[in-house]
């Protein structure tokens, strides 16, 4: 099975030694998405609902890029600095995956790259 690196402009720049995303033959696997702005490289300022938006986005962006989108997501997970937030990340997300709920993973943890409040990684099939 071959794999090649996802790439877009319309997500943000790795932030280290990775690729956006790896299309591994019928299965993308989206590195995490914090909510970095594409255009300006820095993280967006609001609560976690808000960020939970831009990271969905960016999760879109490479879906695109790959030529899927969010029906073809069939695995999630997500890492919250505040199980808190659990609330209102779910509000978000649910409009994201309104057509087809994915499984999901959701990790309390202590900090994220850019004092990110909310991360994403996704996994996708054709």
């Amino acid at each position: 099975m071959s794999s090649r690196p996802i790439e877009t402009h319309d997500a943000p720049k790795p932030i280290g030694p990775y690729s956006q995303g790896v299309l591994a033959g019928e299965e993308l696997f989206c590195s995490g998405q914090v909510a970095i702005d594409p255009q300006t490289g820095e993280l967006i300022e609001g609560d976690a609902a808000a960020q939970t938006e831009r990271a969905l986005q960016n999760v879109g962006a490479i879906l695109r890029a790959a030529g899927l989108d969010y029906g073809n997501v069939v695995k999630t997970t997500l890492f919250l600095i505040d199980i808190n937030d659990f609330a209102s990340v779910n509000a978000v997300y649910a409009r994201y995956f309104d057509k087809g709920k994915p499984a999901r993973s959701t990790v309390s943890v202590k900090a994220l790259p850019k004092g990110a409040r909310v991360e994403i990684e996704a996994i996708a099939r054709r």
